[in-house]
């Protein structure tokens, strides 16, 4: 049996359907029928990552031919949904012996940072399956979703850009539990500070008022981000902390002491060899007990960050941390 929702509602019905929808898991199919779909009135924090909505047109006071066309969509969609979903869970039951495990990994585009082109050779020829989820706000909800529900093996959580942005108020957030899941579950994690230099905000908006004049980077016509000052770089330090210190299974935090995203190298439009030198200080201090903490003299995206992160790995794969690859 394959469970679905299917909502419909103005304001309030919406309002109730969208924390049924959050509280399901992700993959269960959620379709929401609303007057006001995809209005600003509802915030990013509270729709599931995975949920689909439709405008219900014309259909305020009764039905009529527009919003029944409507209605028929919608139904036609989380039914579409449930089936594919059934099939896909019969599929797996008839693979599950020779799945690969599931890594899973942040990350931004390759512009930004680059480990998972090495990364994912490396684990596939060590029998594994890799999920990268795109830190862009749906994607890192996605990520902690199915990490707190120990889909992964393990996690190499090494984009925490949304992290920062929550903290700033940013509206491309993943929402207060970020960097939470796979400790919430106990799944083995490997962390880096990745891209947690920045804030991003929307590209034909002014930047953020706190980082009015500081350095910018305009990625696309979508999204900008701002270099953060200093005291952000000790919140952020701070919060990272706190996040991995109440983790339930093992953590590895990996911190790059040369470079956290392509941007901030030498040159690039984002770099702040002090900020950076006090955001490391930072995250050297006051370690919580549970997280190995590994400095390792490189930028992110170098290969020897790939190495170290591969080093990590292995060896909790010798030690049973990990489960092992399946090369069938």
């Amino acid at each position: 049996e394959i469970d679905a929702l299917l909502a419909l509602g103005g304001t309030m019905g919406t309002d109730l359907a969208l924390d049924v929808a959050s509280a399901l898991p992700l993959g269960v199919p959620k379709v929401v029928l609303s007057t006001v779909a995809h209005s600003h009135l509802l915030p990013p924090e509270r729709i599931a990552p995975d949920l689909m909505m439709l405008l219900w047109a014309g259909g305020l006071y009764g039905l009529n031919s527009l919003c029944r066309a409507s209605l028929a969509q919608a139904s036609g969609a989380v039914v579409g949904a449930a089936m594919s979903v059934a099939s896909s869970a019969l599929r797996l039951r008839n693979t599950t012996a020779n799945a690969r495990p599931i890594i899973g990994m942040t990350s931004l585009g390759a512009s930004a940072l680059r480990y998972m082109l090495a990364l994912q050779p490396a684990l596939e020829a060590r029998g594994y399956e890799l999920a990268v989820f795109h830190t862009t706000g749906m994607g890192g909800r996605a990520f902690e979703s199915l990490a707190e529900q120990g889909r992964f093996a393990a996690v190499m959580d090494f984009s925490l850009q949304e992290l920062v942005n929550q903290l700033a108020g940013s509206c491309v957030t993943a929402g207060p539990q970020r960097l939470t899941g796979a400790g919430l579950a106990g799944v083995p994690q490997i962390v880096a500070p990745g891209a947690t230099d920045m804030v991003d905000y929307p590209a034909w908006q002014a930047m953020p008022t706190r980082f009015a004049g500081r350095a910018a980077h305009t990625h696309n016509r979508l999204i900008a981000s701002v270099c953060i000052d200093l005291a952000m770089r000790r919140e952020v330090a701070q919060a990272i902390h706190a996040r991995l210190g109440s983790a339930r299974g093992p953590t590895a935090l990996l911190l790059p002491t040369h470079g956290i995203e392509e941007w901030d190298r030498p040159g690039a439009p984002l770099h702040d060899a002090q900020g950076l030198a006090v955001f490391v200080a930072a995250l050297r201090d006051a370690v919580p007990h549970n997280v190995n903490l590994i400095e390792v003299d490189v930028h992110i995206n170098d290969a020897a960050f790939v190495d170290a992160a591969l080093k990590v790995f292995d060896q909790w794969v010798r030690e049973g941390v990990i489960p092992s690859g399946s090369t069938a």
